[in-house]
């Protein structure tokens, strides 16, 4: 097995030891706690949580006192704002605080602390308040809901203490109305109420239920009746498909947990527009739009694997909404489509987003292995792939006006990125043409593209850069960058060991992931996420595992949690969702090998770590199956047992490294 030189183990070593945990996973193995005790307040934080028709990102904290605070924002994406841009969703902030105005026996004076937070798809707070013989133990559960513009809390209040009381609870109601010059659909109307304000004689022991509903709507609709409860048990019952399908179990307790939160958050933030369901990055700015970076080549192509229907919807709409700007001119796909559809945008021109989309696209048809969706994707694909050819320099690399990163960053006339995309592409697009019955010389074609474009890759951007024999991410670059990880992403391995090296090793590598340049202090979680993918996939599991562990108790169990974040400083860290697609991707792609090769058949590469003696996905539910794979050591080698729900079993004994052909 490749080893990875001492000083980046010593360096992991002391990231590992300096890490502090604010959070704890719990014995069901879905939910995280923090318990408030002395030493770990005052503290602040900010989590993101979606439903189809609003997002919400709850700014809380643990004050001085250790009391509970919260500041809600609100975001409704589908009540747009004027101008109709990238940015428009109405806006709400709410920082009603309905604990501090409950009365017990008409005495308002109460001082709550609190006991813990916990998240696990809805964030739960558990508060106390003493007094003499006068107790209450408030239980509140904050969440969006699904399916309606609304966010909800329920609290359970019960109690504690040894006297009967009489417990008042206010009867809120707040709402305004908007500017109507400012709104796409004239004025829109937001409410705060309470559910279940009145005066409760409770003994001992007894406990009342009510609920804080905050939603918005158009100035003349008329809000229906409101069912917290139904509304929370919609979504228990998505978090409980999220946990039925493509359950991750392997021996570090911290990687599966953290792999279910970010199934979680990639599948929840899905906007249900007018121009059909759409997958949203979040982060309090980008709703109803779709990207050619976030949607169609992160998190679309793992869509599948999760069995979630609406998730593979929002897919292929995104592909078909980019399919709109396919033209005989070649002019390039815009990056990408806002306003629920109806407007673009391509401020950065052309990042390489054909290559993409064709990318990304043409691994989704496979893992989907849906031949209607297929063929309406081919077109697009096969537009993308001529696009991308037509723009390939005299060196063979394709040509860019940016990448992904918009110019934050120089990258070039030709970048690393968009060819390695495109060879990927190719090579997933001759499977697919196989798939729809095309002739022997498309595949042919294809994967003679894709061998001139590896040689091209090699030839253009190898480079030694700062003492490694890596990639130079431009012509001109003489810095290590992030996306030199990408060759081992798309199976690239001709300078693996000194990538990794020089991703892992340098001064690249910081306590926060790879930063995006040498002597930058800018990380994004997405290339430090496709560097741990392509690690894996290259054959470093060991010391991969050990990083991706440092980082997955970081983001799950540090102080900013539970999801993977999009940049640092721009964005505050916010839980862009796309990332956690790529989270996923890691253990899919990277640790277990998975390379779909047809819509019933896929390689299958597991890189487990050494120590580990097991390693599983259950109910993998992609190449229209729904299947386990199950991976362990037996004597040397790995045993893989590829096992049909309801249907054959297939076990092959493998030395590790070693790609399996499976075909269901």
């Amino acid at each position: 097995m490749k080893k990875i030189i001492l000083i980046a183990l010593v360096a992991l070593m002391g990231f590992t030891a300096s890490a502090q945990n604010r959070w704890s996973i719990q014995p069901d193995g879905k939910t995280i706690r923090m318990e408030v005790k002395q030493g770990n307040y005052p503290h602040n934080d900010h989590v993101e949580m979606s439903g189809k028709m609003m997002a919400t990102v709850l700014y809380w904290g643990i004050d001085e006192n250790a009391k509970f605070v919260l500041d809600r924002s609100l975001v409704f994406p589908m009540l747009r704002r004027i101008p109709n841009n990238t940015h428009a969703s109405l806006m709400l902030r709410q920082k009603l605080d309905v604990v501090a105005q409950l009365r017990i026996n008409n005495n308002n004076n109460l001082k709550f602390t609190t006991r813990y937070v916990e998240l696990n798809g809805a964030m739960t707070v558990v508060e106390d308040h003493k007094g003499g013989n006068y107790g209450l133990e408030i239980t509140r559960t904050i969440f969006p809901t699904m399916e309606r513009p609304m966010m909800c809390e329920h609290y359970v209040v019960r109690n504690s203490g040894t006297v009967d009381m009489a417990l008042q609870v206010p009867d809120l109601q707040q709402s305004f109305l908007t500017d109507p010059e400012k709104g796409v659909k004239g004025s829109y109307k937001a409410s705060t109420h309470v559910e279940g304000a009145g005066v409760y004689k409770l003994k001992p022991g007894d406990q009342i239920e009510f609920d804080l509903v905050i939603q918005a709507g158009l100035k003349d609709e008329k809000f229906a009746a409101v069912d917290v409860k139904a509304a929370l048990a919609e979504r228990k019952a998505f978090i409980d498909h999220m946990d039925e399908n493509l359950v991750l179990d392997t021996p570090d307790d911290v990687i599966d947990t953290e792999f279910r939160f970010a199934k979680i958050r990639a599948s929840e933030s899905i906007c249900k527009t007018k121009g059909g369901y759409m997958h949203a990055p979040g982060g309090e700015s980008y709703y109803a739009a779709i990207w050619a970076n976030d949607q169609a080549e992160y998190v679309n192509p793992f869509f599948p694997f999760t069995g979630y229907a609406v998730g593979n919807e929002s897919a292929l709409n995104s592909y078909m909404h980019f399919a709109r700007f396919m033209n005989d001119e070649w002019k390039p796909i815009p990056s990408s489509i806002i306003a629920e559809g109806d407007d673009i945008w391509n401020g950065a021109g052309d990042r390489g987003d054909a290559a993409m989309i064709a990318y990304g696209a043409s691994r989704y048809a496979l893992a989907r292995a849906d031949k209607d969706e297929a063929k309406q994707l081919w077109p697009l694909i096969e537009w993308c792939l001529e696009y991308s050819r037509r723009q390939m320099n005299e060196h063979g690399v394709v040509k860019s006006d940016r990448d992904e990163l918009e110019g934050r960053f120089p990258s070039g006339p030709a970048n690393l990125c968009t060819s390695t995309l495109y060879y990927d592409a190719l090579i997933s697009s001759a499977y697919l043409s196989r798939e729809l019955g095309m002739s022997s010389k498309v595949y042919a074609d294809l994967m003679k593209r894709a061998k001139a474009m590896h040689a091209a890759i090699e030839s253009y951007f190898g480079a030694n850069v700062k003492g490694y024999e890596t990639y130079r991410y431009y012509e001109g670059n003489d810095i290590l960058r992030a996306w030199i990880c990408m060759p081992l992403c798309v199976g690239i391995y001709d300078r693996a060991e000194e990538t990794v090296n020089a991703m892992f090793k340098s001064d690249l590598y910081t306590k926060d992931g790879l930063l995006t340049a040498q002597n930058s202090e800018t990380f994004w979680d997405r290339s430090t996420l496709y560097a741990f993918r392509g690690g894996y996939a290259a054959g470093f599991p060991d010391f991969m595992t050990e990083e991706l562990s440092y980082y997955s108790n970081r983001r799950l169990l540090g102080d900013h949690v539970p999801y993977p974040i999009e940049a640092w400083p721009e964005g505050s860290q916010r839980h862009l969702s796309a990332e956690s697609g790529l989270y996923c991707r890691i253990i899919t792609e990277g640790m277990f090998g998975i390379r779909p090769t047809g819509m019933r058949s896929f390689e299958l590469k597991p890189e487990i770590p050494t120590d580990w003696e097991y390693a599983s996905l259950k109910n993998v539910r992609a190449f229209g199956g729904n299947f386990d794979v199950d991976v362990k050591r037996v004597g040397g080698k790995l045993q893989v047992v590829v096992k049909e729900q309801g249907g054959k079993t297939q076990t092959f004994n493998v030395k590790q490294g070693k790609v399996i052909n499976v075909k269901l």
